[in-house]
């Protein structure tokens, strides 16, 4: 049991979980246009694992103790991992249209920038993180833009209102399972960042996400036709999500978001392939 238990927390803290996640949604909007290709979800999968393992890895100063302790034991593997994902990255970046890359541009900078300070005038740094209530809309944008933009311009779909519509509900959806993370954190992280449960309180900030989830669902009569089947997708992955949301607490076990809470996309696509 000690064996599957260290191989299921680097599955899990080696940002492979979360891999998997941005891999689904990357996947479920291609499905959405009945495009099997996996070149993008792998794309953003070896991404993700590229660029949460290196924030990881700078400011593992500033992680939770049991994070810093994982990190710690396991950095050479997690750093073999990071790098083997980065050449994958480099190799599929020549397959994918040159647009979709320069899409991919400023989400990367957002990551960069989220961690490694930015020099604003001579002796004054400032990390985008650490601009108030920005860290969970960054990270927001950040996915809704990887995985909805980049996908539809690799395969030359146009953007109109339905995927404006997309791309906003993306947005809400990941808005909803950061916020769990931040709940976790509430007590650890830098009173800097002002959190949304920092600033209005967890209850409150439970009640935000529930909003977002009722518009996450309401676009849906936007898009000018409504799918039975997409629409009860939408309600389950919905259902599931708010029932995460409200039982986050700060004292939270490991794996209640790093592993359920992320499972969340995961489970959406298998809801869309069954």
């Amino acid at each position: 049991m000690q064996v599957v238990k260290r191989v299921f927390d680097f599955y899990i803290f080696s940002n492979i979980h979360v891999a998997f996640a941005v891999f689904s949604l990357t996947k479920i909007t291609l499905l959405n246009y009945s495009i099997e290709s996996n070149l993008l979800p792998w794309f953003t999968f070896f991404s993700t694992i590229a660029s949460y393992n290196l924030i990881r890895i700078y400011k593992v100063s500033k992680i939770q103790h049991w994070t810093f302790q994982f990190v710690k034991q396991h950095k050479k593997r997690i750093l073999s991992l990071t790098f083997l994902s980065l050449c994958i990255v480099v190799y599929l970046s020549f397959l994918l249209k040159p647009k979709a890359l320069l899409t991919v541009i400023p989400f990367a900078l957002f990551t960069l920038f989220y961690v490694v300070p930015i020099p604003i005038k001579k002796n004054s740094t400032i990390a985008l993180r650490n601009i108030a209530f920005l860290k969970l809309f960054l990270i927001a944008i950040s996915w809704a833009g990887v995985t909805v933009l980049v996908p539809l311009l690799n395969y030359n779909i146009d953007l109109h209102h339905i995927e404006v519509v997309t791309f906003v509900q993306r947005f809400l959806f990941v808005v909803v399972i950061t916020i769990p993370f931040d709940i976790r954190d509430v007590n650890f992280d830098s009173v800097n960042l002002k959190t949304i449960p920092q600033v209005i309180g967890i209850q409150q900030s439970k009640v935000f996400g529930l909003l977002f989830l009722l518009l996450f669902l309401g676009l849906e009569f936007f898009k000018g036709t409504m799918e039975t089947v997409q629409f009860r997708n939408h309600l389950v992955i919905a259902v599931l999500s708010l029932i995460l949301l409200f039982r986050a607490t700060t004292n939270q076990h490991k794996y209640y978001s790093a592993f359920f809470v992320e499972s969340l996309p995961i489970i959406w696509l298998l809801l869309i392939k069954t």
